[in-house]
């Protein structure tokens, strides 16, 4: 039985048959029962209908918390998804929020009907999130989000998940940084735009590199602002690997050393060299260019919405490889963003795969996929070749294969579950 308010007095319509609901104005839908996934239903959800025919059945074409319409941006984003298979959505916005903690609990009070994982941060310079869920509570969430006047203008990006969620649970919360790195940067304003890097948009950074490439004796750096071991299985052309294995740890051109062997920016001349930065999603490569920007930096460049955006634009045009993804997923193929651009798309290196190698014998390896070695104490993410997979069972060195905490060796893009699942395990030994 549905409640439907419009004022008072409060009708009561009671459905015995799939319904066909026309309506000729916006109007508010108390639900006691919603259709979800598996032919379940979830009681208490509130949601609003636009005025919009609903032939399907138990399907909502334009669910939202409000009265407006559906976002026409979302169905450019998700053509071939429907409202029940999941998705990913990434998203992060600069902007001031007088009382994060009660912004945090307005979050969870909205979400506490929909079946949303992942990680979404706040604090007073804005939002952080990666989430996942079925594509209508997902984007439900971000157009929910974007009815504030606060959030009006942020980048919702979505791409497809493969088995069910990516993220274990739900982790929202306040949280001081935005962004985890060591030092103290807590002074650092990230709420005005004209400190951080002028962002390029897509097809502005391809056009930028393709130039840039073709004419060697520009000043110029290519600076990927990612953890080393995402370089190993994908990046633009031209860039060098990050000397650090975690973000957290970059100093780039804040090392009081003049040591250019391990600092790209070291000797540099701040006021007339291009660097041009990116990262996964854009919001490393906006935090980093605020430090810069305070260090006299002048040109600084970066991928508007980082290379998420670009192979959703541009597919795999001066890019390599695939894009390693903070989920189960791991890593993600530039189709996986824009199939029609990488099918109608030359192939624009042969070599594609011969910089991923094997951490244990260095080896070109054919799966651009990380994994995690089987020793739960070692846990060491890494690129392996199938037979140093085999001969190590699933571990990165001979030392962890007597691990006392052995988990089984993982078959395909499989992640490790929890120790309990492995505790009783019998690893069998080969023959």
């Amino acid at each position: 039985m549905w409640n439907v308010t419009h004022g008072a007095p409060t009708p009561t319509i009671t459905l015995t048959h799939t319904p066909t609901i026309f309506c000729s104005i916006g109007f508010t839908v108390a639900a006691t029962k919603l259709p979800l996934r598996r032919g379940k239903w979830k009681p208490t959800q509130i949601i609003a209908v636009s005025s919009a025919s609903l032939t399907q059945s138990n399907t909502f074409h334009s669910v939202s918390l409000s009265n407006l319409g559906p976002s026409e941006e979302h169905r450019q984003l998700l053509p071939h998804i429907s409202e029940e298979d999941f998705v990913v959505v990434n998203f992060y916005h600069f902007v001031f929020i007088e009382d994060p903690q009660a912004e945090v609990s307005k979050h969870l009070y909205f979400m506490r009907d929909l079946d949303i994982h992942g990680r979404i941060y706040l604090n007073e310079q804005g939002i952080n999130a990666q989430y996942s869920g079925p594509s209508k509570h997902a984007l439900a969430y971000a157009n929910w989000l974007r009815e504030d006047p606060r959030f009006l203008d942020i980048l919702v990006q979505v791409s497809p998940a493969i088995n069910d969620h990516a993220f274990p649970k739900l982790k929202l919360r306040y949280k001081p940084s935005l962004v985890q790195m060591e030092g103290d940067f807590s002074h650092v304003s990230l709420l005005d735009s004209s400190k951080r890097a002028v962002p390029l948009t897509p097809s502005e950074w391809r056009k930028r590199l393709e130039t840039l490439n073709g004419k060697r004796d520009t000043k110029y750096i290519l600076l990927d602002i990612r953890n080393g071991y995402e370089w190993d299985i994908g990046h633009f052309q031209g860039a060098q690997r990050p000397t650090v294995d975690s973000f957290r740890c970059t100093s780039f051109g804040l090392s009081q050393t003049e040591d250019a062997a391990s600092d790209p920016l070291a000797n540099v001349d701040k006021e007339k060299t291009e660097v041009l930065m990116y990262c996964t999603g854009g919001i490393r490569c906006d935090v980093y260019s605020t430090i810069l920007r305070e260090r006299g930096f002048q040109n600084l460049y970066t991928l508007k919405g980082g290379v998420s955006n670009y192979l959703k634009d541009e597919g795999s045009k001066q890019w390599v490889g695939n894009l390693f993804v903070f989920d189960s997923r791991l890593s993600l193929p530039p189709s996986a963003y824009n199939p029609e651009a990488e099918s109608c798309s030359t192939p624009q290196f042969s070599e594609n795969n011969a910089f991923a190698r094997c951490y244990i014998c260095s080896s070109q390896v054919s799966q651009l996929r990380h994994r995690n070695c089987a020793n739960l104490d070692c846990n060491l993410l890494f690129l392996c070749c199938k037979e140093c997979v085999g001969e190590l069972r699933g571990c990165c060195c001979s030392e962890c294969t007597s691990s006392p905490r052995l988990r089984p060796v993982l078959a395909g893009p499989q992640r490790y579950q929890k120790w309990h699942i492995y505790r009783d395990f019998k690893q069998e030994q080969p023959t």
